[in-house]
Order: structure tokens, then sequence, then C-alpha cells
């Protein structure tokens, strides 16, 4: 297995390089979280309507999920700057929420939840592979 060299600080770089990455890919899902969520409350005209749709919410009330879901991963994507576990542990739960949220509102807009199911993917990727000194 190929490790990385250290740091001078003690902490590995490509664990403190993927870190960032996961940080700044959870706050552009974030964010785009939150516009989703804001046209789903404002103006849901931009939906598509899907009448038999099983996991049918009203669409306001799918904003209302991305909304949430967005400022909190706006937060833990700033926790995650300071690389500590518990934001690692945070990010990859709210990641997955997002991922799965993003799933189930799919047919309302299908290439955002997409792009936002696969920047969730790269989160969570992100976070899962690295190991920093308080994990060893």
């Amino acid at each position: 297995m190929v490790t990385a060299p250290e740091s001078p600080g003690g902490k590995s770089k490509a664990a403190a390089g993927l870190t960032v990455f996961a940080a700044v890919m959870i706050l552009i899902t974030g964010f785009l979280n939150l516009f989703r969520g804001i046209m789903g409350i404002l103006h849901n005209a931009v939906y598509l309507k899907t009448p038999d749709y099983v996991f049918r919410f009203s669409l306001a009330g799918w904003g209302w999920v991305h909304l949430f879901l967005g400022i909190a991963a706006i937060m833990i994507g700033v926790g995650l700057f300071r690389v500590s576990l518990w934001a690692r542990i945070l990010g990859v739960a709210i990641a997955a929420l997002t991922l799965v949220a993003n799933f189930l509102s799919a047919p309302y807009y299908p290439l955002w939840s997409i792009v936002v199911m696969a920047l969730c993917a790269f989160v969570i990727w992100g976070l899962c592979v690295v190991r920093g000194e308080e994990d060893t």
C-alpha cells in the first residue's frame, strides 16, 4: 500500500488535500440544494409535473427538504476546512441524505438531481478514503 509523504505539520498531504476537495464539493452541493430549495418553495413552476410518482410530496415540501439539507451541507463544508473527524462523519451523513433526497426527487428535475448525486458521491468518497492522524 502506498502512503503519502508526511507534511511538516505531521498530517498527510493527501489526507488534507482530499478533505479540502470534499469540503469544496460539499459546499457546492450545499449551495445547489439551497437554490433548489428556494426554487421549490417560491417558484415551483420550473419542476416537471409527475402525477403518478410513488414518492410524491408537494413541491414546496421537497423545497424545504432541499433547503434544510443545503444549509446543513454548507455548515459542515465550512467545518471540514478544520480537518476534524466530527465534520467528516457529519459530512458523509449529510452527503448520503442529500444523495437519497435527490434520488427520490429526480423525476421533478432530473438533470440537476443527477449532477448533485454525482457531487455527493465524490464527497462521500473524498471523506471516506482519508485516514488522518486522529483515525490511526
